[in-house]
């Protein structure tokens, strides 16, 4: 008999068909509107956007608070979708960042490196754009405070777990086959790669119109680009260029009850920012105009790669030319989903069968695809958001659905979806599917990376280390040959520099740095696959002579396939990524990001119930094999990782409880 997901009550409208809501064609921008459009139990969000003349303002508000302060900095503005709209650098600025180490360590990974002070502005602004939606507000401090080791980070919070989105700042990267740098010719459009991933320093926040989020602005005024490791004791250079970068978002403030301060996560009320107006020394509304400005003060600045040097309009979220909007109904038969488009009205993700022939059990067919799509899409869409108002909101996600060379098999996600979970939707799926897969141990000690010069190092041995470390951890001389499921959740407890995850007196994980080494620039694994293709970015984005363009890929695995590796934009190391079997055998992997670790979880997991429920031919991993099964002697005492953790009270419309129990 089928079991029945009591997640999975589809509701009727999604059988409806999306005539008329494809988007345009030839990347023209639709005029502005100022009412959103309802679809099926969503709400999309209006098309607004940032005018050049909106820009300017944000600039020149930020620009005469600098002034103000004695503070000269680099500001940039983006929109929604990454595009970058303007970068101002003013005359006294610090031309470089390092990247801020560990006292008394070695560097390692991206720890120690200087890199222009152009791509950490541009980083900033990207993290408030991309972290938030109409349902929440975060900023880059809101960042600082969910990726590292503990959560809340303050000396008092020692011995609790990592932060909910521990591992996300390595995302959005420039080595990439999902996002590419706007002046890279002949690549799809939006979204956009940030140039150093997401960011922990405090001075990026979203930016608003009509409660509609339609960019971010960044500010970097200090040579040191790091964190803020104790969220009770403000650095007041950090205040700074948030006071600064405050300044930018006056009339484009995000709505106070969407503010990160007005969120919680595990009971724990997030960090929007600890400047206020009350502390500007400017007034924004009566800063001079931009172009009023003399060059001794500043002015705008190209970034190769990623901005000519004037100021453009933002794209409207939603529209064509934005490389997000709405589903057609041959794409992807629902009326709330929206996909990659690559701005001639083409899915660039369209539902497809397995490019694969996974040993022993056919690749996935565009039917099963669809299922585990579709299954998901419906979980998500009964589900109790996390972190969105008003509460009880739904869930907003993005899903991406591989095959086990990790290439793509589909990707859509609901209207209004935080744009940081397109990226890491794809890395958890492929995360889950690479460590679960019988090639990892082989993939990890045959990569081909040539190191870096600095850190002298040889990452072909370094990666290869983590095998090693694992089997030994683990206790299972075998490890990481696909006898073992493991989820991104399995991944994250493995990867985390305390375990079991904030336990101060055990070691640490096998795929972390050791914790005296560990920081959000060198997190282990995740950090290791990635740095020198990475740096070989940034140098592109440089300008080095002779540097080539940033590759389509972040790490030096062997490929699958002709040109895929099953990394190829990188890992990452929190819950929300299950593998997917036939008959005991991995055909592929789901990824799930956008509203919580555990909403992820359940999204992902309970979609692969329930396409097993409806075509009977995949499902989730047999439980005998889940890394929960594995008993760890490390840590003081017996342990196990996790492998799938769904929330209290998941669903707005039943009073089901557990509902991953049992499946």
């Amino acid at each position: 008999m089928s079991r029945v997901n009591p997640a999975l009550a589809v509701l009727a409208s999604l059988s409806l068909g999306l005539a008329g809501c494809g988007g345009g064609g030839g990347g023209s921008t639709p005029a502005p509107v100022t009412t959103p459009t309802t679809t099926g139990v969503y709400t999309a969000p209006a098309a607004e956007s940032l005018s050049v003349a909106d820009v300017q303002k944000v600039i020149a508000q930020a620009v005469a608070e600098a002034q103000a302060r004695g503070t000269p900095a680099v500001i940039s503005v983006t929109d929604r979708v990454g595009n970058v709209l303007a970068v101002y650098s003013m005359i006294g600025a610090p031309a470089t960042v390092t990247i801020r180490g560990n006292a008394g360590q070695a560097p390692l990974d991206l720890q120690g490196h200087q890199v222009p002070t152009t791509l950490a502005a541009i980083a900033k602004a990207i993290t408030g754009a991309y972290l938030s939606s109409g349902g929440n507000a975060f900023s880059s401090r809101t960042a600082s405070e969910i990726v590292q080791e503990t959560f809340p980070p303050q000396p008092a919070t020692v011995g609790l777990g990592s932060g909910p989105l521990f591992g996300v700042q390595f995302s959005q990267l420039p080595c990439s086959d999902l996002a590419y740098p706007a002046l890279v010719s002949g690549k799809p459009i939006g979204p956009k790669p940030s140039p150093l991933g997401l960011s922990a320093d405090p001075g990026g926040f979203p930016l608003y119109k009509n409660g509609v989020v339609v960019g971010g602005v960044g500010v970097k005024a200090t040579t040191d680009y790091g964190l803020d490791p104790d969220v009770t004791a403000n650095n007041p250079a950090q205040v700074s260029e948030e006071a600064i970068a405050l300044a930018g978002t006056v009339g484009f403030d995000a709505p106070a009850g969407i503010r990160a301060d007005q969120i919680t996560a595990g009971g724990q009320s997030l960090i929007y920012t600890v400047a206020t107006t009350a502390i500007l020394k400017s007034t924004p509304a009566s800063a001079p105009a931009l172009s009023s400005l003399s060059t001794s003060v500043g002015s705008l600045v190209s970034v190769p790669l990623f901005f000519g040097g004037a100021v453009v309009a933002g794209q409207a979220y939603g529209t064509e030319a934005s490389g997000v909007r709405p589903a057609k109904a041959a794409e992807f038969n629902n009326p709330d989903a929206y996909v990659l488009s690559d701005g001639s009205s083409n899915n660039r993700y369209p539902v497809k069968a397995g490019t694969d022939s996974p040993a022993g059990a056919s690749a996935l067919t565009a039917t099963e695809v669809n299922s585990l799509l579709q299954n998901a899409f419906s979980t998500m869409s009964n589900a109790r958001a996390q972190i969105r108002n008003p509460l009880n909101s739904r869930a907003q996600v993005t899903i991406s659905v591989v095959d086990t060379n990790g290439v793509a098999l589909g990707v859509v996600r609901s209207p209004d979806a935080p744009v940081f979970g397109i990226d890491v939707s794809l890395q958890k799926a492929r995360t889950a599917n690479f460590f679960s897969h019988p090639s990892a141990a082989s993939d990890l000690t045959n990569n081909s990376d040539p190191g870096t010069a600095t850190p002298s190092l040889s990452r072909k041995a370094d990666l290869a280390a983590f095998v090693t470390a694992v089997r030994g951890f683990l206790g299972v001389p075998a490890a990481l040959t696909g006898q073992t499921a493991f989820s991104t959740r399995s991944v994250a407890g493995l990867a985390r520099p305390l375990f079991p995850d904030g336990q101060v007196s055990g070691p640490s994980g096998p795929l972390s740095r050791p914790t005296a080494q560990w920081s959000p620039f060198a997190t282990g694994v995740q950090t290791a696959l990635v740095d020198t293709n990475l740096l070989n970015a940034v140098a592109a984005i440089e300008g080095v002579a002779g540097a080539p363009a940033p590759a389509a890929r972040c790490g030096y695995l062997p490929d699958a396939a002709a040109g895929q590796n099953r990394m190829q934009n990188g890992a990452q190391i929190f819950a929300g990524g299950e593998p997917i079997y036939r008959n005991g055998i991995l055909v592929g992997a789901i990824g799930v990001s956008g509203d919580g670790t555990s909403q992820d979880d359940m999204i992902g997991f309970l979609g692969i119930d329930g396409a097993h429920s409806a075509v009977g031919s995949v499902g989730n991993a047999p439980s005998a094999i889940r890394a929960d099964q594995l008993l760890i002697n490390q840590g003081g005492g017996t342990n196990r990782v996790l492998y799938v953790q769904c929330p209290v009270s998941p669903f707005l419309n039943s009073s089901v409880q557990d509902a991953c129990a049992g499946k």
